[in-house]
């Protein structure tokens, strides 16, 4: 049987060296300071998380970040360090992985989102771990996503729906939809 079945994921280089700072941190009802590296910068910010979880070959973790005053997902190879901060910790007892995404009260600067996928646009889709409570699946195999995104994220979102090409119709929000213009926009001028 052991030569029947196998899990395959992305080698990644990677490194999370805060895994069960994170958990503890989680279970504990805890609030870490931790120095995050997104793609634009390096930033200190207090978060709370909720827990960990993996996608892809990569540790993510989900947290409430006072910076921010919502939910976030933390990629965990970009936390630098991870240390307990003085800050009150919030009552998240109620909130897990599983509940997330509909627990807490919809945040400022939250915009809906609404796009139709093909098939292989739901494959895709099914891959990312955000997608999760947004995916709605038809009996045909094809889809939707409908949900809400910080209006922080749209940069992400555009170049995640421009890269499903035709897999993907986005039929909602005007200003994701002008985000993915201006991109496409400053790519065909790339290539004029």
């Amino acid at each position: 049987m052991k030569n029947r079945v196998d899990f395959i994921t992305p080698a990644r280089k990677a490194v999370s060296p805060y895994l069960s700072i994170l958990l503890d941190a989680a279970v504990q009802q805890k609030v870490l300071l931790i120095r995050y590296q997104s793609r634009e910068k390096n930033s200190d910010r207090e978060i709370q998380p909720i827990g960990i979880f993996t996608g892809n070959g990569l540790w993510y973790c989900s947290a409430y970040c006072y910076r921010s005053k919502g939910m976030r997902v933390f990629r965990c190879d970009r936390i630098h360090s991870a240390v307990p901060s003085a800050a009150e910790p919030l009552d998240l007892r109620h909130i897990h992985l599983e509940n997330k995404a509909s627990a807490g009260r919809k945040e400022l600067g939250e915009i809906g989102v609404f796009a139709e996928l093909t098939l292989e646009g739901v494959e895709a889709c099914e891959a990312e771990p955000w997608s999760e409570s947004m995916l709605t699946l038809r009996e045909d195999g094809t889809g939707w996503l409908q949900g809400t995104i910080s209006r922080k994220d749209l940069p992400y979102f555009a170049k995640f729906f421009i890269g499903l090409g035709r897999e993907a119709t986005v039929k909602d929000s005007p200003e994701l939809l002008a985000e993915m213009k201006a991109m496409l926009a400053e790519l065909l001028g790339k290539y004029s």
